[in-house]
């Protein structure tokens, strides 16, 4: 089974815009902000390359706050992060370290949820 590849095209107009390859069959797909799900998400087959996929994110105006937000696209299935993109509003930044920081600790969240599920599955 070929690995599945998000690869960011652009950002335009409050729209996130990527291409997935690596998936014959319609993706299951999900964004996440805070670990909640994101509605809008469209993924359309990109004309004439198989197993190639338009990948849409709408960028909703009512969670752009002050500070930094990370939104993570994953596989549903698998809860693999495929990719990720943070918008930084409010402050001007000397450099890119709360975003990495805001990012680590949202794929932390997530391993400590894998591991606890784990934990709960091989105790049953």
């Amino acid at each position: 089974m070929q690995e599945m590849k998000l690869t960011k095209t652009r950002i335009r107009a409050g729209m996130w815009e990527g291409v997935l390859s690596g998936s014959e069959t319609r993706p299951e797909l999900e964004v996440l902000l805070l670990e909640r799900p994101m509605p809008g998400l469209r993924i359309e087959p990109v004309t004439g390359r198989d197993g190639e996929w338009a990948v849409q994110v709408p960028i909703p105006a009512e969670v752009l706050t002050d500070g930094v937000q990370t939104f993570l696209i994953q596989n549903k299935p698998s809860g693999d992060t495929l990719a990720h993109f943070t918008i930084i509003t409010g402050v001007a930044m000397e450099d890119d370290l709360r975003a990495e920081v805001d990012l680590l600790r949202q794929e932390l969240d997530m391993l400590k949820r894998a591991f606890r599920r784990h934990c709960l599955e091989t105790m049953a």
